[in-house]
């Protein structure tokens, strides 16, 4: 993304600063509405339908979404972008529909919350180191695609402009917790799906409208840009064919699909809002937003493509800017580039918070049990200075966005959803049973990585140059595949041989309390959502 000589740099500069300045100062205005851990963390349990839905689609429509959307597009069509906007969409319905209700019905502050209760601390306590490596790295992420922006904009030294960015996050989000994140998310929606719509359309206007955007459309390795199927005769998927094309597909709907709905992010959100009705519903709309929103991204990819298919390599990271700066009118260009510098910062708030959440309730107990609630509300926001500081120190270690988002879901799908899925609506499942699928699943996702990484390596290979991100990136999405298989599998087997040895503990409440089970797939009237 090359800013530095576009004429209205300054106008750039400008918005992202009004954007900064009024996430500190919501953040500061938040904080003088929190007063136990609950405010904290679940804003209180009072958000209305449409905050909370705006909080769910904002957190994931980050500005490293957006770019790199629109890039993938360019490349691959929509097989490129299966993983996101499809499968995110894909976990928000199922969510919605079999998880979302049960737990605002437990009344949980955090998502491992449910992993304690049904298999024992020990599992709790996987559970929070796997939520706390996943957000690690996914903060991370974050930080290094707003230091990307920065350092375009102002020359800023990249290690710079990351600990510039990181530092407002985590000074906001100490201070407002999630009152700050759901209220600026809420801001954030509006200027980021508003911005993206006026790209798309003004780029349709360029190709010639819906005739134009379709008729003849490819994209650099696939003739049929629109389709999600692997191509037979030309490259698979994304350039693997047989039985590892097929893999790396079901790996892309996995990932974020299934591996994001035992995320403390999405979780919080559902447990934040006012009632059960309004946490379903409040999922439902952040789906439709995101599907409706978040293709325009891919098909600017994919317009811009025909527009100019000759786009080089390494500036294809910046294609949605490229596009934005190409045919909007400058103050138009400058809302929303300015609106994706804070559109990341959506992002990072809420994947901060939440481990901060897990790190206080889940893993804090185990060394100062019954702590009251101010003194948890005392450790969730130097939870959050401690997260802010491990990520920024993350993203200066690594500095690639890709591989530590798409190593933070895989973590997530090959450890946790089993478990996760399986204790909300099998009985049997047990301890045991939890403790083999995310040893078993994780261990199979290592195993696997470094047996496909020989062949994605010579994929990735070119007149002898190997191209390292893209092997791993692919290794460790194709061998989440069987790793998730294997999970399932061992939660199933170890729990009915272990059940008289390791009886089921059944699904409680916070208090405790077994959970009424009756109604607990999200098909809901919508009343009293508001």
């Amino acid at each position: 993304m090359e800013l530095g000589s576009y004429e209205y740099k300054w106008l750039v500069l400008t918005g992202i600063l009004v954007f900064f300045a009024v996430r500190l100062g919501v953040g500061y205005w938040a904080s003088r509405m929190v007063s136990s851990a609950a405010d904290y963390i679940v804003a209180g349990r009072r958000l209305p339908v449409y905050i909370a839905a705006a909080s769910i689609m904002a957190t994931w429509f980050a500005a490293e979404t957006l770019m790199g959307a629109a890039a993938t597009a360019y490349r691959s069509g929509f097989q490129g972008v299966v993983f996101d906007p499809f499968g995110a969409v894909g976990c928000l319905m199922i969510s919605g529909v079999f998880f979302i209700r049960l737990m605002r019905r437990a009344r949980y502050l955090t998502v491992v919350d449910f992993f304690e209760r049904r298999y024992g601390k020990a599992m709790g306590l996987l559970g929070s180191l796997a939520q706390l490596a996943a957000y690690f790295a996914w903060t991370a992420a974050q930080f290094v695609a707003g230091g990307h922006v920065l350092h375009n904009l102002l020359g800023l030294p990249l290690p710079v402009g990351m600990l510039i960015v990181g530092t407002i996050v985590t000074l906001y989000t100490t201070m407002g917790g999630m009152w700050a994140d759901t209220l600026l998310d809420f801001i954030q929606m509006f200027f980021t799906a508003g911005g993206i719509a006026l790209v798309f359309f003004f780029v349709l206007h360029a190709v010639g409208g819906w005739s134009g955007m379709v008729t003849d459309a490819r994209s650099l390795n696939v003739s049929d840009p629109f389709t999600l199927l692997p191509l037979a005769g030309e490259a698979g998927y994304l350039g693997y064919t047989g039985t590892l094309g097929w893999m790396y597909w079901a790996a892309a709907w996995m990932s974020l699909g299934l591996g994001s709905i035992a995320c403390q992010d999405l979780m919080q959100r559902s447990m934040s809002a006012r009632n059960e009705e309004t946490s379903v519903w409040g999922t439902y709309a952040a789906a439709v937003l995101y599907f409706v929103f978040g293709i325009m991204s891919p098909l600017v990819g994919i317009m811009m493509f025909k527009l100019n298919p000759n786009v080089p390599v390494e500036q294809l990271d910046g294609l949605l800017v490229m596009a934005t700066v190409k045919y909007l009118p400058p103050l138009l260009a400058t809302l929303f580039i300015a609106a994706l510098a804070s559109a990341l910062m959506s992002t990072s708030d809420s994947s901060i918070l939440a481990g901060a959440s897990v790190a206080t309730e889940n893993i804090v107990p185990f060394f100062r049990p019954g702590a009251t609630d101010v003194q948890k509300l005392r450790w969730t926001r130097i939870a959050v200075l401690i997260n802010g500081a491990a990520s920024v120190g993350i993203a200066l270690a690594v500095a690639n966005i890709y591989r530590l988002a798409t190593i933070s879901w895989s973590l997530l799908l090959v450890g946790l959803f089993a478990p996760f899925a399986f204790g909300m609506y099998w009985r049997k499942a047990n301890r045991s049973g939890a403790m083999a699928a995310f040893l078993g699943g994780f261990l199979v996702w290592l195993a696997g990585v470094w047996l496909v990484f020989p062949t994605t390596r010579a994929q990735n290979t070119e007149a002898g140059e190997v191209d390292f991100q893209s092997a791993t990136w692919d290794a460790v999405y194709i061998a989440s595949t069987p790793a998730v298989l294997v999970s399932v599998m061992a939660l199933v087997v170890v729990s009915l041989l272990t059940q008289r040895r390791d009886p089921p503990a059944s699904l409680t409440d916070v208090d405790g309390q077994p959970l009424p089970l009756r109604d607990r797939l999200g098909f809901l009237r919508p009343k009293g959502i508001w």
